[in-house]
């Protein structure tokens, strides 16, 4: 990994639609050797794939649940039939096992809280769960997907 692999990067994270050729002259390489760069990328598994981002509020999905949860079950077969309950629901973007006095954390996107009541009756409906706590996102101030390349 390079300054130049560390160009690549930052450019396909701001931009990944970019064409081989923008994306040489953004990095100063001709484009078939950028191209090889970004296969090895690829291949290393550092780039996963590329994706477009879409504007929530656009697609009726502009309020921001984070969903705190506690469980009494800890088995890993309970979370298994968690995990798979949780990744049928399109509404959570994001999902994670934590440490701490919350044992699962889900950021939830809808269109508005009784949408969110709606989803939340699905959930408890198909998973056990203890405690389900629920806090509204007022205003987002910062949203990226950018990882940061300064520990390359």
């Amino acid at each position: 990994m390079d300054s130049i692999d560390r160009k690549i990067l930052a450019a396909l994270q701001a931009d990944a639609s970019l064409s081989s050729a923008e994306l040489a002259d953004k990095v100063g390489l001709s484009p078939t050797p950028c191209w090889r760069r970004v296969q090895k990328l690829e291949a290393a598994g550092l780039i996963r794939k590329r994706v477009a981002l879409l504007d929530r509020d656009k697609l009726r999905v502009g309020t921001t649940v984070f969903v705190s949860i506690r469980t009494r079950t800890h088995s890993g077969d309970w979370l298994g039939r968690f995990a798979a309950v949780v990744q049928d629901m399109p509404e959570v973007v994001e999902f994670y096992r934590m440490s701490g006095d919350v044992d699962y954390v889900m950021k939830v996107v809808v269109p508005d809280i009784p949408a969110y009541d709606a989803f939340y009756k699905r959930l408890i409906s198909k998973i056990d769960l203890s405690d389900v706590s629920s806090s509204f996102a007022m205003e987002e101030i910062k949203a990226t997907t950018a990882l940061p390349l300064d520990y390359l």
